[in-house]
């Protein structure tokens, strides 16, 4: 079978490995460029969840501004000024900053909900559940299923990205870790609009 040079550079480039293993990704997929870039995303994941543990004292503090109304600024590290001044981590930090403006997220992941707040919304929902009259053998397992989708929406690491809802931001962050190499990490983030408190 005849592969497209275009789609392994485009495969090399979105998933950082070698064009020798783009290709046999492709040939794997037999053709089917979802199919292997699936295939590299998690392999490239597992480079990049090795690479977790390294330290990461580089990165940027990055702005985004929309219209002159919402105002993000980001702290994305890295682990070397080299990537901090790489066009692919710049790009990188200007999406992240807009899709913090575009969606407005409360926490960074799951370790940063107080503890108080998770509790409220559990009990909320326990509540809600026994007014429905649901099974009270099943109520803790709906509830927590319920407790996850609810966070979900308001941590920026678990929400889908604005330009691929296919994956989340988490994985956005982890594909750029496999991409340029390096442990990438999405520090913090604050978002202001005109006229909020």
């Amino acid at each position: 079978m005849a592969l497209d040079i275009k789609d392994i550079k485009r495969l090399k480039e979105l998933t950082g490995v070698g064009l020798t293993d783009a290709k046999s990704a492709l040939e794997d997929a037999k053709g089917d460029f979802d199919k292997a870039l699936e295939a590299m995303r998690k392999k490239g994941m597992t480079k990049a969840e090795k690479r977790g543990e390294r330290e990461t004292r580089q990165g940027v503090i990055g702005t985004y501004n929309h219209d002159n109304r919402i105002g993000v600024i980001v702290e994305v590290n890295c682990e070397t000024d080299f990537v901090a001044r790489n066009e692919i981590f710049t790009d990188l930090v200007k999406d992240l900053a807009m899709h913090v403006a575009a969606t407005n997220p409360e926490y960074l992941d799951e370790t940063s909900i107080p503890e108080d707040v998770r509790a409220k919304v559990k009990k909320e929902l326990e509540d809600k559940a026994k007014e429905e009259g649901k099974p009270e053998a099943m109520i803790a397992k709906i509830v927590d299923g319920q407790v996850q989708k609810y966070f979900a929406e308001k941590c920026l690491l678990n929400q889908p990205f604005v330009k691929n809802p296919d994956i989340t931001v988490g994985d956005f962050v982890k594909e750029h870790n496999a991409r340029l190499g390096e442990n990438i990490v999405l520090r913090r983030f604050s978002r202001m609009a005109l006229g909020e408190l």
